[in-house]
């Protein structure tokens, strides 16, 4: 049975409108080239595409964003583009979804981060980036450390998403999360694999089994190993929850002195799970911001995940599909 009352659920969902989160993380501008394909090249055994329409759509943290607005949440991002066409795109991109970018800061040092997915018949054929990654330079870095102290206050929430391209560094996290915790505010944390020790302190972080796995370099074979996973990740980072996507098989819950809560998917169809981690952080962040409990938190973000790997290409959702998702999942009592 899912452990959560609908009723519970229903007015979490209709309050999230209430909520605000700082998104800190890097920023990346997704490109999608629809298709089709009807041949193979006779150049090379690869597909030709024939291309009917192009779009963009804001990627890395800023879909976790685009992902707390489309629930009704409000949103800032903090993160740094290029002084570049991209950069003015994404930003463009940004506030046309009713995102605030006061804390964006562009940088001539480094290009916006560009992925390009070229889908045919619904499936991915490739996929090219274009980025240059490297920290920070220390005064971009002061920048936002200023600007963190400025904004935290204001916010409910804070949502650090690490994508490995420079933002994340170990003096941000920590000013975030010293400023997070003296104003008492929910503190989650999408991770890198080599960043670990820049994350103690926060509240939650969210990892799939394959980074749950590197992270606490335990090998996950079975629900006892997922288990020792989350202890080690426990020891290390002294935060209170550790929520593990697993795909298919759904996600655990972990709290500090509690049994685990294991949370079976409620996806009726998979197209595509590109973006499904960024709901997940979205969703459960926006949750906590509110007060949910975090078992609370982490069965809206399955439900939330169940419907976005349903979609093709980066996709988010709203409140009346998560509300309806959430209802007809309640009343199975999974």
């Amino acid at each position: 049975m899912i452990p959560a009352r609908w009723t519970r659920l229903k007015k979490l969902i209709s309050c999230f409108k209430d909520a605000s989160v700082l998104v800190v993380g890097d920023l990346i501008l997704d490109e999608y080239i629809w298709g089709d394909v009807s041949r193979i090249s006779p150049e090379a055994p690869v597909p030709v595409v024939w291309v009917k329409s192009e779009n963009f759509m804001p990627g890395g943290s800023c879909n976790v964003a685009s992902n707390i607005r489309a629930l009704g949440g409000r949103v800032h991002v903090m993160g740094v583009v290029g002084r570049d066409g991209r950069g003015k795109a994404l930003v463009d991109v940004l506030k046309a979804k009713g995102i605030r970018t006061d804390d964006v800061q562009a940088d001539g040092a480094r290009p916006t981060t560009l992925k390009t997915r070229v889908i045919a018949h619904h499936q991915q054929v490739v996929r090219i980036d274009r980025e240059e990654i490297f920290p920070l330079s220390r005064k971009i870095q002061d920048i936002f450390i200023d600007r963190l102290a400025k904004r935290i206050p204001e916010v409910d929430a804070i949502c650090l998403e690490d994508y490995g391209k420079g933002m994340i560094t170990s003096e941000l996290v920590q000013e975030a999360v010293r400023l997070g915790r003296k104003h008492n505010k929910v503190i989650t944390v999408d991770p890198k694999e080599d960043h670990l020790s820049y994350y103690k302190g926060v509240t939650a972080i969210t990892p799939n089994h394959h980074e749950a796995a590197a992270l606490s370099r335990i090998k996950i074979e079975d629900e006892v190993s997922l288990g020792k996973a989350a202890d080690k990740l426990f020891e290390i980072l002294h935060c209170e929850n550790v929520l593990i996507t697993q795909g298919e098989k759904g996600m655990t819950l972990f709290e500090k002195g509690r049994k685990p809560v294991k949370i079976p998917t409620v996806a009726q169809a998979v197209f595509d799970v590109s973006g499904a981690g960024d709901t997940v952080i979205a969703t459960f962040t926006l949750a906590r911001a509110l007060g949910a409990t975090p078992v609370e938190s982490a069965v809206l973000a399955n439900c939330a995940a169940g419907i976005v790997v349903g979609k093709v290409g980066t996709a988010v959702v709203s409140p009346e599909e998560l509300l309806e998702r959430a209802k007809t999942i309640m009343r199975k009592k999974v």
